[in-house]
């Protein structure tokens, strides 16, 4: 009896350590496909920027793309622009294939800002998807021409209100499970 008492206790120490390690495995990896989905949109996003200013407060506009601390009330940076490709067939529905789009960290999520149209009456507000918690620090930089001296980091600005799409963007994430990420994205202007 106390043979198998031993063996009783010893599997179900081997069984809970198994099972700990699994959970914890599957929230490290739920957390990494978190991580994969907002690189994925971001950079879908980037590639499909286009040369559209959005009209503010029925006021024309000709920033297509902006970038800086605080803006879209980001607790870092924040990044907004138009981007094209947002499916619509055969225009059944009443609205564009042009989406407005911003990003910025509130209350340490990353969230992706976008509405249905891109020149929005007053007062709207946009839709908000989070893409990441845990988030401790969000930087936008900007290559604004490309060359042999884009490779020199004095050619990144850090904030960016411009009428003309930048080359490239760098994004860098600061989270806590990962610790700082930094991936840079051609826009379409770079791909051509």
């Amino acid at each position: 009896m106390a043979i198998f008492t031993l063996i009783g206790i010893a599997s179900t120490g081997v069984m809970t350590s198994v099972i700990d390690s699994n959970e914890l495995s599957e929230e490290r990896f739920d957390k990494l496909q978190s991580l994969q989905r907002t690189m994925l949109t971001i950079e879908r996003d980037l590639l499909q920027v286009v040369p559209r200013a959005i009209r503010l407060e029925y006021e024309t506009n000709e920033v297509v793309i902006s970038g800086d601390k605080d803006l879209f009330d980001s607790e870092f940076y924040g990044l907004g622009f138009v981007r094209a490709g947002w499916q619509n067939p055969n225009l059944m529905l009443h609205r564009s294939t042009l989406q407005a789009v911003a990003y910025r960290v509130m209350e340490g999520r990353l969230e992706r800002l976008y509405g249905n149209y891109v020149d929005n009456i007053a007062g709207y507000e946009p839709k908000v998807r989070v893409l990441m918690e845990g988030i401790e620090d969000f930087r936008v930089s900007f290559l604004l021409e490309a060359g042999e001296e884009a490779e020199d980091e004095d050619q990144w600005e850090e904030s960016v209100s411009s009428n003309v799409l930048p080359v490239a963007v760098s994004i860098t994430i600061v989270s806590k499970e990962f610790g700082e990420i930094t991936r840079d994205f051609l826009t379409s202007v770079g791909t051509q």
